[in-house]
């Protein structure tokens, strides 16, 4: 009875997949079709319907979090599941390897070395490398382990054909067997190592787990396939969940191709596809389906809708990324005014340095948001750095911000150096007299005590030094050498150049696949709206700081999120905004074929979040270090059928003809609100006067020339906020 009840949850493909047994059996698992569910019903049936051994099943996932979900509802479903092996991958290669330490030369107690650990074996090991040179050795010899390759191994000039690559792993790979310890990578090519070796071990290890079931098998990397091979013996029930369309880590390591090929890999393997979605109404699955089936890499299903719903995905052409994150706010805050919550709206964007657009036009409308999977803009490590610069070029005695950058990157000057040569800047302050100087207009100057500080100093760290009072000379002559029309994003790129941070976070985005870059190239993007003065810069530093200060009010429970498409795996949403869907953003300019499908893969996870509602943004320009480009449509807007979604606003390049809304502005006409010779005020242009109005595309703009600068158009429905109607005595 209870079997029954159990199984009487499930739908029919579902059941087919909990039940089946005897042959390999991939489980296609389509977003939002109830996989978990599945996998822990499965664990629970084969406990009571097959009296299998719970000590028998070994279960594997990719993170802490969904291991320890997944033990939860195994257990709640049959208590005799507490006792299967259900662990992450290398959570498994760990309890392995405790056991088997002694056959690869290593203690049971081991210590597993993460990254930092790695890269100071390694510089002890060669100690000539350079830092930024040793953590770039560190990441490719992670990527070696990912595709079980030692040093010896003929195939490892995939990762990095320079012979001295070879002979450097193996230095790290001996240093490291000397310490007794393990790193990441070791714990899952040892296990496999040793289970090819070690007949006896094979045998016992087959022997105890007879029921293997792997999570997210799209997210597999090749050294993780090869341990799941290992481990599988001819009496093996071997098991996979996955969703080739949702394969979108290849820069951790995975390996699409591990799905794919699970048929050949695993002779006389059943496929059973999940196909019916509890999650989004069924035009917003139409347009994932759309995109994703021009991917010439999957095995294909198609996701049926199972919940009511009719609404259309609309697809917004705005002028610039301003008016992006202005449309997105007033179209959350409609929202919430009409009884919705902050809660049910998502921002999704291709990468982190998007969010900043959104933060700000949030702060400014006491709109409460979340950023998920990353800090807010300015707690961001790079951005604090280049902040502190600019800080420092500003005011001289600012020691939090000479702390913060005089030794980064490194220059062997540490914190006794940095010390004196503060107290030297006090004590200049106080020998000119209390306050800014009596006259002695440099007086505190951190900067000038490390002038007259140099010849005190060891030969390093006045070299570092040196370098330093440098890189101040060149940011403060960029600051009085200003060409006309020059912005601050001119001198936050050459900032970014001779500081050194430019080199150094771009080894970092090397080595961890982050976008430490992309962010400070944000920054730039900011500080283009502001001339290239000290007055310009005093004037954007404080714009930061109001900004900041405003981040400080406590996060509510009911807040918009702000989230990188990476960031939305495993998640959903009642509203969903996709925003930056231009091509060279999304997906980038210089996509291979497979990494073109891997972006297409990601647009699908994208869509795939939003239950009720989805919207699509896409610009007509954006600025792009430093400048204003013109911007083109994301390539998959052009394959979404036209009938599948609702187009607002003027499409740039015409992609082809669209339903349009009209404007619905509380049945008043457009032009009675908004008429030539109208005289306006906006924020940010000043004052300005209606030139002409017009509908393009079924959208009524406005075109609006301001006292200074070029005429500005606008679409009054959803930017009507910002233009403010002002009486002629007012002009």
């Amino acid at each position: 009875m209870m079997t029954e009840k159990m199984l009487s949850a499930l739908n029919p493909e579902q059941r087919d997949a909990v039940c089946h047994e005897g042959s390999p059996l991939l489980i296609l698992a389509g977003a939002g079709s109830g996989k978990t569910r599945v996998i822990t019903t499965k664990i629970a049936w084969l406990i009571r319907e097959r009296s299998v051994d719970p000590a028998s099943i070994l279960a594997v996932t990719f993170t802490n979090k969904a291991a320890r979900e997944m033990a939860e509802r195994a257990k709640a479903l049959d208590e005799r599941a507490a006792s299967a092996v259900i662990r992450t991958f290398h959570s498994f290669g760990a309890w392995f390897m405790r056991r088997n330490a002694a056959l690869a030369d290593a203690d049971s107690g081991f210590t597993i070395y993460d990254d930092t650990d790695s890269v100071t074996l390694l510089s002890k090991a060669v100690p000539d490398l350079a830092r930024n040179r040793t953590a770039s050795l560190v990441h490719r010899i992670s990527r070696a382990k990912d595709y079980c390759l030692e040093p010896d191994s003929p195939k490892l000039d995939i990762i990095d054909p320079d012979p001295e690559f070879r002979r450097i792993y193996g230095l790290y790979q001996q240093r490291l067997r000397e310490t007794g310890n393990l790193d990441f990578g070791d714990l899952i090519m040892l296990p496999v190592k040793i289970l090819r070796e070690n007949e006896e071990v094979r045998r016992r290890i087959r022997q105890r787990f007879t029921v293997i079931l792997v999570d997210e098998y799209q997210d597999s990397n090749v050294a993780q396939f090869e341990l799941l091979r290992a481990l599988t013996g001819e009496n093996t029930y071997l098991c996979v969940v996955g969703d080739d369309d949702q394969s979108i880590y290849r820069f951790r390591g995975a390996e699409v191709q591990n799905i794919l090929s699970y048929p050949e890999q695993f002779l006389n393997t059943t496929v059973i596809r999940l196909e019916r979605n509890y999650r989004s109404v069924k035009p917003i699955l139409a347009v994932a389906d759309q995109v994703v089936r021009n991917n010439k890499g999957r095995l294909g299903k198609t996701l049926l809708a199972q919940r009511p719903g009719e609404k259309k995905p609309v697809l917004l052409f705005l002028h610039d990324q301003d008016e992006e994150s202005a449309f997105c706010a007033q179209l959350i805050q409609d929202a919430v005014q009409k009884g919705g919550h902050w809660a049910d709206w998502a921002v999704l964007y291709r990468t982190n340095a998007q969010s900043l657009g959104f933060e700000t036009e949030f702060l400014h409308r006491q709109i409460p948001y979340r950023v998920v999977g990353s800090l807010k803009f300015y707690e961001r490590e790079e951005i604090k750095d280049a902040l502190a610069f600019l800080a420092l070029a500003v005011n001289p005695r600012n020691s939090v911000a000479f702390h913060r950058v005089v030794n980064k990157p490194a220059r062997g000057l540490g914190a006794v150096t940095q010390d004196k040569i503060v107290e030297e800047a006090r004590r200049s302050l106080y020998a000119a007299g209390t306050g800014a100087g009596d006259g002695a207009e440099n007086s505190g100057s951190i900067i000038d005590a490390c002038s007259r500080m140099l010849g005190s100093l060891s030969t390093k760290a006045q070299g570092g030094l040196t370098e330093f009072l440098h890189i101040m000379a060149s940011l403060n002559a960029a600051l009085e050498n200003a060409e006309p029309g020059d912005t601050l994003a001119v001198f936050i790129e050459k900032l970014i150049d001779c500081t050194g941070l430019g080199e150094y976070y771009r080894a970092e985005d090397e080595i961890a696949g982050s976008q430490r870059m992309a962010n400070l190239q944000e920054l730039m993007n900011g500080a283009a709206l502001y001339p290239l003065s000290r007055e310009g810069l005093v004037q954007f530093l404080e714009h930061i700081e109001l900004d900041r200060s405003m981040e400080q009010q406590e996060e509510s429970a009911d807040s918009v999120t702000l989230i990188t498409i990476h960031n939305t795996k495993g998640l959903e949403f009642p509203r969903v905004i996709m925003t930056g869907m231009e091509a060279g953003i999304f997906p980038r300019d210089d996509k291979d074929p497979s990494e073109l499908e891997e972006e297409r893969r990601l647009c699908y996870v994208g869509i795939t979040r939003a239950k009720d509602e989805l919207y699509l943004t896409s610009c007509a320009s954006r600025r792009l270090y430093g400048k204003t480009a013109p911007m083109r449509p994301s390539l998959f807007l052009e394959e979404m059928e036209p009938a599948s979604i609702e187009v607002i606003g003027m499409d740039p390049w015409k992609m082809r003809s669209r339903q349009h809304r009209d404007d619905g502005l509380s049945g008043q006409r457009p032009r009675d609100l908004w008429s030539p010779g109208q005289k306006l005020f906006h924020d940010d242009y000043g004052y300005g006067i209606i030139q002409k109005t017009c509908y393009t595309d079924g959208e009524f703009v406005v075109t609006v020339q301001f006292e200074y600068g070029e005429p500005r158009r606008f679409m009054p429905k959803y930017q009507g906020h910002s233009l403010l109607r002002v009486k002629d005595d007012e002009f």
